[in-house]
């Protein structure tokens, strides 16, 4: 099994690392489970690094299936969208499950559909533009296009990298939401919004701070999405460094 090193809560870089006998843990069904200091050490090691497998799978994933765009960072949380048990024709998808159970808790098949008017849609942004992770000791702006094809609302919510919960700084904010900011100007054709350590220059009320030295990443729900949301007609921008 891999050996996976995190940079702000980011897997970075994998080496060799020794594999173990199950036999070792010595489990006999009916026996009481009381393993050798040795054993205890394999269980630990093995918790770890089936940790980081997870966060491999949530957040440096090769399936070419997570993309959503060819010309955008966004990627697919759920990549299984026929049901909310991750199984698949004659297996069940192990990976699909570790991505979602490393990010998230709960499941249902309301969260992956991929059809207009049904359930939630959830995007996953985790790098900028250029491709790399985002930083929280940096300023990005998100170029959303105006209307978002929703017919409930819509919202961004950033997450700690490391912990995958909400952010937590001085601002006491995670997620901007159309039901309770006014995210949609009349008559405008798109809406900045802004994530960094500090709050840019006249944008009030479309900025979420972040933690420096934390990496972090962001989900993009639609609610009753729409058709465009899926044809490629709408999407929205990468994240855009601004410093």
């Amino acid at each position: 099994m891999a050996q996976v090193e995190f940079r702000g809560g980011y897997p970075v870089a994998e080496s060799a690392a020794a594999s173990y006998d199950r036999s070792d843990l010595r489990v006999t069904a009916g026996a009481p489970f009381a393993p050798d200091a040795r054993g205890e050490r394999i269980l630990v090691e093995a918790a770890r690094q089936g940790r980081d497998e997870m966060l491999v799978s949530a957040f440096a994933s090769r399936r070419p299936d997570r993309t959503v765009w060819p010309d955008r960072t966004w990627e697919w949380v759920g990549l299984r969208p026929e049901n909310g048990t991750f199984e698949r024709p004659g297996s069940l998808d192990v990976e699909a499950r570790d991505r979602w159970f490393a990010q998230a808790i709960v499941a249902s098949p309301a969260m992956f559909r991929r059809e207009k008017g049904a359930g939630s849609l959830y995007r996953l942004g985790l790098r900028d533009a250029a491709g790399t992770y985002l930083d929280g000791g940096r300023i990005y702006r998100l170029r959303v296009p105006l209307p978002v094809p929703h017919t409930l609302f819509w919202s961004v919510t950033v997450y700690d990298a490391a912990t995958r919960s909400e952010v937590v700084a001085d601002q006491d904010r995670a997620a901007l939401r159309s039901l309770f900011d006014a995210l949609d100007p009349e008559g405008a054709d798109h809406v900045d919004l802004y994530f960094g350590p500090v709050e840019p220059a006249g944008r009030e009320g479309r900025w979420i701070q972040t933690v420096p030295d934390r990496g972090w990443f962001a989900y993009f729900r639609i609610y009753g999405p729409e058709e465009a949301a899926f044809d490629g007609s709408w999407r929205p921008g990468d994240f855009e460094l601004q410093d």
